[in-house]
């Protein structure tokens, strides 16, 4: 049995950890769009109309990449919401979830998270996975693409 302590500090670093992996993905966005349109804006008017296929495929990948800043501070803002120090029974946003297969913290699509000697993946709210698990407790089983899995341990 874990104590009250262990679970706080377990939570703690798996957040501080998603924090750190989304500021990095919003950095990595703004300035993958702030390149695509500034080399959208470069103009050489002798050869305009070659270019206007180039500068258009670059708004292109600017609007892609708005679309992928847009998500990573969404993510963001929902780690936010994250309550590391309450008690949780049930999977929600913010749980820790300990199956026979896997351990999962519920936050943003995060992936692997290694700590000390553990992996866990951090799953976002809108993960299939993350559907099959809501509401459910420890010693409860669901269900994730044909197969049944225990859960071991919420918190």
């Amino acid at each position: 049995m874990r104590t009250a302590e262990e679970i706080v500090r377990i939570r703690k670093v798996l957040l501080e950890y998603c924090i750190q992996k989304q500021t990095e993905r919003i950095e990595t966005a703004r300035k993958a769009m702030d390149d695509a349109q500034e080399t959208a804006n470069m103009e050489d008017t002798s050869v305009e109309e070659k270019f206007e296929s180039f500068r258009t495929q670059m708004q292109q990948d600017r609007d892609m990449f708005a679309k992928q800043y847009s998500e990573a501070l969404d993510g963001l803002n929902t780690l936010r919401k994250i309550q590391i120090d309450r008690s949780q029974d049930t999977i929600a946003l913010g749980s820790v979830v300990i199956t026979e297969a896997q351990k999962v913290f519920v936050s943003a699509n995060i992936g692997q998270i290694k700590i000390e000697n553990d992996v866990y993946f951090g799953i976002s709210i809108e993960s299939p996975l993350f559907k099959a698990m809501v509401g459910k407790k420890a010693e409860d089983f669901y269900s994730f693409r044909d197969k049944n899995f225990k859960i071991l341990e919420v918190f």
